[in-house]
Parts: C-alpha cells; sequence; structure tokens
C-alpha cells in the first residue's frame, strides 16, 4: 500500500522544471526533490496548495493511492512485535 506522487507527471505536462516550481512556490529544490521522489512524510496543506496553484491542477493529479504500490515506513506500534 502506498501514496504515489505523480509531480514528475504534472510538471511535463506544463513543460516547467522541479527548479522553476521550486522558485515560484518558495520551496527548497531539496525539498521539492523530496516531495517528488515520494520520501516525505507528509506534505503542508499550503504547500500542495502552492502547487496546484502553479501547476494549475488538482491536488488528485499530484497524488494517487496504489493498493500495491511503494509501502511507507512501518508503522510506529510502540516496539510491540
Amino acid at each position: 500500500m502506498g501514496i504515489v506522487v505523480r509531480l514528475d507527471v504534472a510538471l511535463a505536462r506544463r513543460k516547467m522544471t522541479s527548479r522553476d516550481l521550486a522558485a515560484r512556490i518558495g520551496l527548497s529544490e531539496q525539498n521539492l526533490s523530496v516531495l517528488r521522489s515520494g520520501r516525505a512524510r507528509g506534505v503542508r496543506f499550503g504547500t500542495l496548495d502552492a502547487i496546484c496553484r502553479e501547476l494549475d491542477c488538482q491536488p488528485g493529479d499530484l497524488l494517487e493511492y496504489a493498493p500495491d504500490g511503494p509501502a511507507g515506513p512501518p508503522p510506529n506500534d510502540g516496539g510491540v512485535a
């Protein structure tokens, strides 16, 4: 199970580089890279809003739930095996 980030697809459709997007939304290129790669543990609504505004898209264009997709980190169950 996992959330798949489709930011690369949205950038390609708009012929925009991640560097341009990062500059437009006031996010570091490194933080945008973490989001693009799916390594982000979360995303702020303000950041998502800024990305959608710049790319003229909906959040669902950027994020997708894939039941058999890449798994996130295991849940923190307090050390219970």
